[in-house]
């Protein structure tokens, strides 16, 4: 897809310092776009329940990544972000990553997780696609396993509010989509393996944003 006129002048920027995922060695599912909005000054997500602060004393940007997935472990549907603050200088100064609906900073306080190459290493929970600065935070939540397992598929179709009455075609598509998810259920290794995100999956939020509930209607129709 073309780069929108808006974000053209910082789109090298977007990919050079794009986060390195880091995902479970069985993790069944791979994101499948990452809409991208910049941040000069400080203003309201629109993908996300949060403001994104720009203090422009510290940060020449910020850079959010929404990254897309067509299924979490245990709905249909997901939407995690990536926050990366640049300094005057264009390197990476802070992070924050988006953990079941709420934030955490996502560099570590001796910045381990920043690669030689000066990209962020962002480890992702497996089936669920939270995401931490380091993994053995994962193991601290208590049904880390049973949500890829016996949990799998328990909330069936997820539309947030910013797409009410847009895919979703009421509850009774639940049961079947639940059925589907199961057949992904998985142990999973608690390796983890990179993922570098094909910088053919970067495109603006709005492209994103009109591309999803064309597809999840797509995919809502396949289980039905």
């Amino acid at each position: 897809m073309p780069v929108v006129d808006h974000l053209r002048p910082f789109w090298d920027t977007v990919l050079r310092v794009a986060p390195l995922l880091y995902l479970d060695r069985r993790e069944p599912f791979k994101p499948h776009r990452v809409g991208v909005t910049v941040f000069e000054t400080t203003a309201p997500s629109v993908s996300f329940d949060r403001i994104v602060h720009v203090d422009t004393s510290k940060y020449s940007l910020v850079i959010e990544y929404a990254i897309y997935y067509d299924y979490d472990i245990q709905h249909i549907y997901d939407l995690e972000h990536v926050w990366v603050y640049l300094n005057h200088d264009g390197g990476i100064e802070y992070a924050e990553v988006s953990f079941h609906g709420h934030f955490l900073v996502g560099l570590m306080r001796d910045r381990s997780n920043l690669t030689d190459d000066g990209v962020i290493k962002i480890y992702v929970q497996p089936g669920k696609h939270a995401m931490a600065a380091h993994e053995e935070l994962f193991r601290l939540l208590p049904n880390v396993e049973r949500c890829c397992q016996e949990e799998a598929g328990i909330e069936g179709v997820l539309e947030p509010d910013m797409f009410s009455g847009e895919f979703k075609p009421g509850v009774h598509i639940d049961p079947p989509a639940e059925a589907h998810l199961r057949t992904f259920s998985f142990q999973p290794s608690f390796e983890y393996v990179p993922y570098p995100l094909p910088e053919e999956t970067f495109v603006s939020w709005p492209e994103i944003r009109e591309e999803i509930p064309v597809r999840m209607k797509a995919l809502i129709d396949t289980i039905r």
